[in-house]
């Protein structure tokens, strides 16, 4: 890494205190499906403390053992703390879910299995896919079975603490965030995460750091952090500082780039930030990734997980369309080194694109919902079976 580009002010937070669990500085990893597994979580994880989650964990794929929810549930060797985020719409699934994981445990990268330290539970999720069934985003409209499904896991899990991630509402019509919140905090919940948007706005508005402080206010007892548009550590810095918020969820700032969680530590401690690596180091990056990717889901599942992220380590250095393309493409660990090897290994990192979005940039549209699911804040019928088995990897 080349010297410090600037100073950071004086630390301000407090560690982020879960149950029994303390995390400095107070930074979370969110969960992005496809994304936060274990060999990501291992890059991530080197270069700062924090609290790295899974992936979303379809609760009924899990107890019924499904392969897919099991390598989405699993840790890296020595992975501490260990936690997983849970997606669920019955309370049974949530709770024989959470059992599972409490007492029995997820691989542990080493033959084993390894109990977690942490649950989430994902209220947040905006896709179609989750929503229309009554899901994800969707779910705390209905108040009971918000409050029966984090119940249910709170009690089931015992010590291990349970946090909730959530977004505004649906629409700004079909606002949920703080009864969520307080329903949560009645519950024993550790803590809330706020994304800073509804359904409706998906990921294309600024987020609004207004609810998280209003959030803050509403539910003074209870931890709660704040998730959106954290590109760099000056922003995490900020929202702390503009809402009060207790710490942070970093969600597609850190896409391609693993050094944002040196920055935030740095950052949250008072350091000088450090510039970005040079385009040498993210290449070793890149082929680090892929072989933990093919370490982990063999050579031909590994190499397709990969190729969604090259475009996101090489934002901001000039490597040319034609390459790009070809490692989108790519077919082996192999070919993805002999495609990297001409490359200049001192070019710098564009500064100018430091803030420019990656992943999700969907623009607002209306929510997918089932019929009726507005005209009521109780659950009603049980909700389809499809809404169970949308993410359980089934």
């Amino acid at each position: 890494m080349s010297a410090a580009i600037a100073p950071a002010p004086a630390a301000t937070a407090a560690p982020l205190e879960l149950g029994g669990l303390t995390v400095w500085p107070p930074v979370v990893l969110a969960p992005m499906a496809g994304v936060t597994n274990a060999p990501f979580r291992t890059l991530c994880r080197r270069n700062g403390g924090g609290l790295y989650v899974s992936e979303m964990v379809g609760a009924r794929g899990l107890v019924e053992g499904n392969h897919t929810s099991q390598w989405k549930a699993s840790f890296a060797p020595g992975e501490s703390p260990r936690s997983i985020q849970l997606y669920t719409i019955d309370p049974d699934d949530a709770a024989a879910a959470t059992r599972l994981l409490v007492e029995q445990g997820a691989p542990d990268g080493q033959g084993g299995l390894a109990p977690v330290d942490h649950l989430d539970l994902n209220f947040g999720c905006p896709a179609p896919k989750v929503t229309r069934h009554g899901g994800g985003s969707a779910l705390p409209w209905r108040t009971d079975l918000y409050a029966a499904i984090v119940a249910a896991t709170v009690a089931a899990a015992g010590e291990v603490p349970v946090t909730v991630k959530t977004r505004k509402g649906i629409d700004d019509d079909h606002l949920t965030y703080l009864e969520a919140g307080r329903i949560a905090a009645d519950l024993g919940v550790a803590a809330i995460t706020l994304h800073g948007r509804t359904t409706e706005e998906r990921y294309g508005p600024p987020a609004d750091w207004r609810a998280i402080a209003r959030l803050v206010e509403a539910v003074p007892d209870l931890p709660v952090l704040g998730n959106g548009d954290i590109w760099e550590a000056a922003d995490a810095l900020r929202m702390v500082a503009e809402t009060g918020c207790a710490g942070v969820v970093v969600g597609r700032g850190c896409l391609g780039r693993p050094w944002l969680f040196r920055d935030l530590q740095a950052a949250f401690e008072g350091r000088a930030v450090p510039s970005p690596p040079e385009l040498g180091e993210v290449c070793d990056l890149l082929v680090e990734h892929a072989e933990l990717l093919v370490a982990g889901l063999g050579p031909d599942q590994g190499i397709r997980e990969f190729r969604k992220h090259p475009g996101w380590y090489l934002q901001g250095f000039p490597v040319g369309g034609e390459l790009r393309r070809a490692l989108n493409q790519v077919g082996s660990v192999d070919e993805l080194r002999e495609r990297l090897a001409p490359l200049e290994r001192t070019v710098p990192f564009d500064e100018t694109v430091r803030r420019r979005p990656r992943g999700h940039t969907d623009r607002p549209r209306r929510p997918h919902l089932p019929a009726g699911w507005l005209d009521s804040r109780t659950s009603g019928a049980p909700l389809p079976p499809q809404a169970a088995a949308v993410v359980s990897g089934g």
